[in-house]
């Protein structure tokens, strides 16, 4: 039976833990009238070293609690769990409008003069089918080269909160150097935490003297799209209403995710820790 949904609707936003925050910011700036709902299963993170069928399991169980809290539209902010589990998503609910995040490998070739464009992303990421088939149709049709780089252990370090850690610039250095070693002119943001050290990274490249790099964040064209599929749903929320509201739940502690809305964002909505 078709679902019903009414513009009034919150937005579910959902991630593994706190990384798609970067991709809600997005949201927030270009939608302010919408209310949002942020999923962060910290619980069962990180996603990057879990098997395809776990994660695509995780996306069917946050998705159908979502549901549950009346969303209209559903954004999976998490580069892993779009390129293991956004097919099934949409597949069990082809009447909700999703969109996932894809690391931004055709404006990176559009726009590197090297030919080469780096890409930091998780281990399951860069294994998953559909990033490897999307690589070899750009590839093959730009003749760019896609210099993979798993950034393990990463996203643990921006879970924890502090940015500037000796441990984030340890990693940073061991991942980013060689992609600039190797000439890339161009770096793939592939998953929805790194944005929150994209001054670390630019910090890696200025110490090796590499000008021009550029750094492509895909957080703001998931946002376009959102728009997109809500105005043609007639689901957008119009302004003159209630104020918009934003509630966040957790699968882990809410002292994880509060404090990153407030160090991150700069904002204090609810939290809830779930058991789901």
């Amino acid at each position: 039976m078709p679902m019903t949904r009414s513009p009034d609707a919150p937005i579910g936003v959902y991630d593994s833990g706190v990384g798609g925050l970067s991709v809600l910011r997005h949201i927030r700036a270009q939608y302010p009238n919408e209310h949002l709902i942020y999923f962060a299963d910290s619980g069962h993170a990180p996603y990057g070293d879990k098997t395809e069928d776990y994660v695509v399991a995780r996306a069917l169980i946050v998705t159908d609690f979502l549901l549950k809290q009346g969303m209209k539209a559903l954004v999976v902010a998490c580069n892993t769990a779009t390129v293991a589990a956004i097919k099934a998503v949409r597949a069990k609910h082809p009447e909700l409008p999703v969109v996932g995040v894809e690391p931004g490998l055709k404006p990176a070739a559009a726009i590197t003069r090297s030919r080469k464009v780096g890409v930091l992303a998780t281990a399951r990421t860069l294994k998953g089918e559909k990033f490897l088939q999307l690589r070899e149709q750009i590839a093959a049709a730009t003749q760019t080269e896609f210099l993979l780089q798993p950034a393990v252990g990463l996203v643990d370090q921006i879970e924890l909160g502090d940015l500037h850690t000796p441990a984030i610039a340890a990693l940073l250095d061991k991942y980013v150097t060689p992609l600039l070693d190797q000439g890339a002119d161009t770096l793939v943001l592939g998953c929805t935490h790194y944005p929150f050290v994209q001054d670390g990274i630019e910090r890696v490249i200025r110490d090796h003297a590499s000008s021009g790099v550029t750094l492509i964040d895909t957080g703001d064209a998931v946002a376009r799209q959102l728009g997109r599929l809500l105005e043609a749903a007639g689901l957008l929320r119009p302004a003159g209403g209630d104020a918009a509201t934003l509630h966040g739940y957790t699968t882990a502690d809410v002292s994880a995710l509060a404090p990153a809305f407030a160090n991150l964002l700069g904002l204090t909505p609810p939290v809830e820790k779930i058991d789901v």
